[in-house]
């Protein structure tokens, strides 16, 4: 008798699992999906006010949420900006990262170049948060950025081998990135001002491929890469 309800038990208990595991998918999907919601609302809200000027009820609003939803999901407002900053570190730390420095600094860099680029054309909110959080002095950025000076040290080491090789001038190699840094933000942060003057949307994928070839000629020119 009792093994006979053991055996009707566990058969119960699993079928009552196995009716509830797409309930439960449902609901991590779902929650997934909001948290996608909120973390879009945010990058936008953050790129046009900033941290200080940014706010929760703001966000709420661009999400689609109440301001009481919005805080079952996220802790505050300064949790869900840090995490913001560590998801754009996340992903430059792939952007700038060197391919092999055997294949030397005309591909090495025109790969940079090329994924800095895309980076601030399909990106440019989240480009912006970064400018900002730097022009405010890095507060809440510069702790989390310990990889990133470390990647930047090693691209660093590495154009001082090519050019101790012959094969690009002497140029100083942090500068080198800060100017290849800088042509290629400016990109993102003044988006709108490139599709005015030029007449172009700045969604054309042509002229996209037109302004990547011409800042890496630039920039490949201006640091004497060889051919």
């Amino acid at each position: 008798m009792t093994r006979r309800s053991t055996t009707h038990d566990s058969a119960a208990t699993a079928t009552a699992e196995e009716s509830d595991a797409p309930a439960t998918r449902g609901r991590a999907r779902k929650y997934t999906q909001v948290l996608g919601v909120i973390y879009q609302a945010a990058v936008e809200v953050f790129s046009a006010d900033g941290l200080a000027g940014a706010s929760t009820q703001a966000i709420a609003d661009k999400a689609g949420l109440s301001k009481a939803q919005l805080h079952y999901y996220i802790e505050s407002k300064e949790a869900l900006y840090r995490q913001v900053l560590q998801d754009i570190i996340n992903d430059w730390i792939g952007v700038f990262g060197f391919s092999d420095e055997a294949f030397g600094p005309r591909k090495v860099l025109t790969d940079l170049i090329q994924r800095k680029m895309l980076f601030s054309f399909d990106h440019p909110l989240r480009s912006r948060i970064f400018a900002a959080e730097m022009m405010r002095g890095a507060p809440v950025i510069k702790e989390m950025m310990g990889t990133s000076k470390q990647r930047t040290n090693q691209a660093v080491a590495v154009i001082q081998n090519w050019i101790q090789r012959g094969l690009m001038d002497p140029v100083d190699p942090m500068l080198f990135l800060f100017h290849l840094w800088a042509v290629t933000q400016f990109y993102a942060d003044h988006a709108a001002q490139v599709a005015y003057f030029r007449d172009m949307p700045a969604s054309d994928e042509k002229d996209r491929r037109y302004l990547t070839e011409q800042v890496t000629e630039f920039l490949l020119k201006g640091a004497g890469v060889r051919a």
